[in-house]
């Protein structure tokens, strides 16, 4: 059997960059081991499986090449995108379906934003046993005169989990040597999808964040947009470095080895004061339709 995957890139800054993920419609017809087969065969972090729901507008399941995961960013926007330019969404409200309940969905301006939750934080020491800022520090190959003065690295959840590692500057990000077998294991143990490290330093003005996403829990060495993981970082800037905006842009894929500019648009709900939810989003371009066999 033939599978046709549409490879679009979500996040895209201006007309470049982005982050590639397979778009695969119709995907009721295809069984879980099919799905992840195909998502191996694509190659790219995840592919998103669009099916018809009875809870939302669509079904969307996302494997990366070794496992099914609960959520993803920049293939959600992929797969909203794609599915705007086809017509099937027609209204600026819209919704998904996911393994563990529904999401809403807005389509405003040309981009496609997903809903993520408040945010929770895990503070590494004794809620962590075992992991702590040093172990984090020493798997990027880094010291703590690397950090921002004051913050410290923490687990942020809105929908799915990371470890926001907060440094002082571009030339921290760029320094730091990703130990793959250690971050795993830290993720394994933290229930992590990876690390999203930062500065506040970035490429084009107006910008609040520069960043590297490392997941290699779920095959993923480095990331050029991870929209599930900006919502995190928002929220940390917002509560922890007094940013005090509604809408934070997020620069992803700018440090990889070879660039992929990306930019992920963060706009947080409050509520006395306090984040209440958060859409990220942005933009998706289809690149190329691809055929896999099964």
């Amino acid at each position: 059997m033939d599978v046709q995957v549409q490879i679009v890139n979500a996040f895209v800054d201006g007309e470049r960059g982005g982050n590639p993920a397979g778009v695969v419609l119709d995907a009721e017809r295809l069984s879980r081991e099919q799905k992840q087969a195909i998502a191996a065969g694509v190659g790219l972090s995840e592919t998103a499986f669009v099916s018809p729901s009875p809870l939302a507008d669509f079904r969307l399941e996302f494997f990366t090449p070794s496992r099914q995961i609960a959520h993803c960013g920049h293939a959600t926007i992929a797969a909203f995108g794609y599915l705007q330019q086809l017509g099937r969404v027609r209204h600026a409200e819209s919704s998904k379906e996911t393994i563990d309940g529904t999401r809403a969905i807005r389509l405003q301006e040309g981009m496609a934003f997903m809903a993520q939750l408040a945010p929770r934080y895990t503070e590494l020491g004794n809620a962590t046993p075992g992991i702590d800022t040093d172990r984090i520090l020493a798997s990027l190959q880094l010291s703590r005169d690397d950090l921002i003065d004051g913050l410290l690295p923490a687990v942020v959840h809105t929908g799915n989990a990371f470890l926001i590692v907060p440094l002082k500057n571009e030339a921290a990000l760029l320094r730091a040597r990703p130990q793959m077998d250690e971050i795993e294991a830290v993720s394994e143990e933290l229930d992590l999808i990876g690390y999203y490290l930062f500065s506040t330093e970035t490429k084009q003005a107006g910008r609040h964040a520069g960043t590297r996403m490392f997941a290699p829990r779920y095959g993923i060495a480095e990331e050029a947009a991870t929209g599930m993981a900006a919502g995190p970082l928002a929220c940390f800037l917002h509560d922890r470095l007094q940013i005090d905006a509604d809408i934070l842009l997020i620069e992803q894929g700018y440090l990889m080895q070879q660039a992929s500019p990306s930019v992920i648009t963060v706009r947080l709900n409050k509520a006395d004061g306090r984040i209440s939810g958060l859409m990220a989003g942005g933009r998706a371009a289809v690149m190329e339709s691809r055929v896999v066999q099964l």
